[in-house]
């Protein structure tokens, strides 16, 4: 994952498409707790005294259900939205296309207009952000390791993260801060970050929702 999310990135700033990394960086995070099954499955075995092995890491065969199809897909949709929440905020700020990524950090960072756009997307980003987390943070592993439908386990989510608020806060921060982080290293330093913040995240979800036994599938 680290090595594709290197090049991928590599190729877009090569054909001057820069400003699609960012978009993508941003798109990580929402998709990332789909992309964690496998480390949620590792947390499953472990705490069963099973080892887990690459193989099963990399087919969960638990994961290919069609409520975990639902859950992927309405993180596209809420993706796909603040895409376009974004393009708009960007539109009302500004007459001018800023073609290359230099002219759109100077404008961004030495205009009030510019500084406007960051501060009105980082909170429209940030409350659809958190909005995704609550639907997510306990319902992937949760959809995982029971015998529930898509919206049970969404009810669960929310319901955690309220009944926890600043605890989850502070997870959440810490999720954001450390994926983002790892734009700086190329998505490289994903070899690390990612499977601790997925058996983390395994680790949360049982503390969350202990009232579920492991399953035995």
């Amino acid at each position: 994952m680290a090595l594709l999310s290197f090049l991928l990135c590599y190729a877009l700033v090569v054909s001057n498409a820069a400003f699609w990394v960012l978009a993508l960086t941003v798109g990580f995070v929402f998709i990332a707790p789909m992309l964690a099954m496998g480390l949620y499955e590792a947390g499953r075995l472990i705490e069963r005294g099973e080892k887990p092995t690459l193989g099963r890491m990399l087919y969960v065969r638990p994961a290919l259900r069609q409520d975990i199809a639902y859950l992927g897909l309405a993180l596209v949709l809420i993706y796909l939205f603040w895409g376009r929440i974004a393009q708009i905020v960007y539109g009302l700020s500004t007459y001018h296309l800023h073609r290359t990524v230099n002219d759109f950090v100077t404008f961004a960072t030495s205009t009030s207009d510019g500084q406007s756009m960051l501060l009105t997307g980082s909170i429209v980003g940030g409350v659809i952000a958190f909005f995704t987390y609550c639907l997510v943070v306990v319902s992937a592993p949760m959809l995982l390791d029971q015998k529930t439908n898509v919206f049970a386990a969404v009810a669960t989510s929310v319901r955690a993260v309220i009944e926890n608020f600043w605890p989850m806060v502070l997870w959440a921060a810490i999720l954001g801060v450390l994926t983002l982080a790892t734009a700086a290293t190329g998505f490289l330093g994903l070899v690390i970050v990612f499977p601790w913040l997925g058996l983390a995240s395994w680790h949360a979800y049982r503390e969350l929702v202990p009232e579920h036994a492991p399953s035995s599938q």
